[in-house]
């Protein structure tokens, strides 16, 4: 190993390093200070300035090539010494590669089966209650209108309370939500809150219970006329168009648990779903608890900023997939 400055050989490999104070002080002009100097202080002078500049030191290495191809075979030596542990480094990382695929797949056909089992009972219940719905409506009027008079204020009755009812059930969702499901009923309502397991979840009961009212006040209104129990059979069938809007937007829409198709892209509905999931992020401590008057409740709040956010995410997610 040796310091050069300029060398030309073709047996070694030159490296050229800019001027060392170890090699001589650096020539200086006529007019430098140091150049008055005798020439042992001019050396002593050159090593104080290397003290101060260390930065300006440079190390030159002149390497012949026996010395670089010796270290070169060196390294291939150690590196093949290593293939054998490497080898089974590599083997172990395709088994835990292989293994977490085997897992992800099983995950998504659980995932698409679950799916498919909700979206059979979704359709089927959907199609039992709007089919019984529609026919209910048919013949309790035509059997009202047999004598020839058109009950108007019955009809009217009916239908501004089936209105009424509807609106009036997100509300009704809203205070329940707040007050009796992250409240008492707690328990039940987790379920929701945490990664399902299967295509159904404890917090589906409470679906069951709405539906027993609606289911009552149908059947009275059905079975007798007047104006009460015409009354009675609109305020049924507004909580049962609210429930199923509920579950395509609610259970479709926002925890996709079926496909809804051109739902997705209603804009107002986009809206609801993002509103829903911040609801599930607790940003604004658990606000909106109610569904289609999610953004309304968070404008309150001043979380139209997020909202709008929430929304973008799930535009840009959309097009992912």
């Amino acid at each position: 190993m040796a310091a050069g400055i300029s060398m030309a050989t073709t047996s070694r490999t030159i490296v050229h390093s800019r001027h060392s104070p170890f090699l001589g002080p650096k020539p200086t002009s006529l007019f430098s200070p140091t150049s008055k100097l005798p020439h042992s202080l001019q050396k002593f002078h050159a090593v104080l300035r290397f003290k101060r500049r260390k930065s300006n030191l440079t190390v030159c290495f002149v390497l012949g090539e026996e010395k670089l191809a010796d270290w070169i075979t060196r390294d291939s030596e150690e590196g093949s010494g290593d293939d054998e542990g490497s080898g089974n480094e590599i083997s172990a990382a395709a088994a835990a590669a292989a293994a977490a695929a085997a897992g992800l797949a099983e995950k998504v056909a659980r995932k698409r089966s679950e799916r498919f089992t909700y979206l059979v009972a979704a359709v089927m219940s959907t199609l039992g209650i709007t089919s019984m719905a529609v026919m209910a409506v048919y013949y309790r009027f035509a059997w009202q209108m047999e004598g020839g008079e058109v009950p108007f204020v019955e009809m009217f009755g009916t239908f501004a309370l089936s209105v009424g009812a509807a609106v009036g059930m997100e509300f009704w969702a809203r205070w329940a939500h707040k007050a009796l499901w992250h409240a008492s009923l707690w328990h039940m309502h987790e379920s929701h809150h945490k990664p399902r397991e299967g295509p159904f979840e404890l917090n589906d009961v409470f679906a069951i219970i709405n539906a027993g009212p609606a289911i009552a006040l149908l059947s009275y209104g059905f079975f007798h006329k007047g104006l009460v129990p015409g009354l009675c059979f609109g305020a049924g069938l507004g909580i049962t168009v609210f429930g199923m809007a509920y579950m395509f937007v609610h259970d479709g829409l926002v925890h996709r648990r079926f496909p809804v198709g051109p739902v997705a892209d209603v804009p107002y509905f986009r809206r609801v779903a993002s509103a829903h999931q911040l609801h599930h992020s607790e940003k604004f401590d658990g606000v909106p608890y109610g569904l289609f008057l999610g953004p309304k409740e968070l404008e309150e709040v001043g979380g139209l900023e997020e909202l709008e956010k929430e929304i973008n995410r799930r535009i840009k997610l959309s097009k992912k997939l």
